[in-house]
């Protein structure tokens, strides 16, 4: 899709998760290249705004559209899973398997031959590797005994292996030490800006939201409303 164009619209959303109120979105538009963060949502509301994004949930009123289409009208499994190759999902919901290690975890999306991995897949997990910052020591290593950096590295790196139009980034930061945030969200914003992605990140670190994203938004609970603040770049191109 041309920049500019929305690509992901929420108008009117309610959902009920068994939180202390349902989740509700009054109005939301990410338009292709663009960076947006959010503030307050809550890990459990966090999740089941990926989910309505990325049609793995419907809304309870109101309506999702997606690439121009309202979810609603996913009616089959296929068209799901193609719709949901646009999406990378950067989450802890994306389990790391501790037994494996950091190439083995990479090279989940591309094939089930860990054991041995094929040629082009062990050339896609490289690359992939560098562009995320592991290191071949890092790669070689069981995924259980890497810092908390590293894993979130992997878990970023899962996101972007097939390529996706749009990442959806669940508190990105939030099993990360205080000291690496810095780190991640430059990498963060160096990965989105080179590859020309879009970029939602949920996360309840106001910081972090300005250091990745251009608008940030905070969700008002009780109506829905998302209040506006800058980011640190916006403030820097009105200086």
């Amino acid at each position: 899709m041309p920049p500019g164009d929305v690509i992901v619209s929420l108008r009117g959303v309610a959902k009920d998760y068994r939180g202390l109120r349902p989740l509700r979105v009054e109005r939301l538009e990410l338009r292709q290249g663009e960076t947006v963060a959010l503030l307050g949502f809550d890990r459990a509301a966090a999740g089941v705004l990926v989910d309505l994004i990325t049609a793995a949930s419907l809304p309870d009123a109101g309506d999702v559209d997606v690439f121009g289409k309202p979810t609603r009208s996913i009616a089959a499994p296929d068209a799901w899973l193609e719709e949901l190759d646009e999406f990378g999902i950067l989450s802890e919901r994306a389990i790391l398997l501790d037994q494996l290690t950091a190439e083995q975890n990479l090279a989940l999306p591309y094939s089930l031959e860990l054991d041995d991995l094929p040629a082009a897949v062990r050339a896609n997990v490289r690359a992939l590797a560098d562009e995320v910052a592991i290191s071949r020591a890092e790669l070689t290593a069981p995924a259980a005994t890497l810092p908390p950096l590293v894993r979130a590295r992997i878990r970023l790196g899962k996101a972007l292996a097939l390529d996706p139009h749009v990442l959806l980034a669940e508190h990105p930061n939030a099993l990360v030490p205080p000291a690496d945030l810095p780190t991640l969200a430059a990498e963060l914003s160096r990965i989105v800006s080179a590859r020309g992605v879009t970029l939602l990140v949920v996360t309840a670190d106001a910081t972090f939201a300005r250091s990745v994203a251009e608008r940030v938004l905070t969700l008002q609970a009780a109506t829905g409303t998302l209040e506006a603040s800058s980011g640190w770049r916006s403030w820097f191109r009105r200086s």
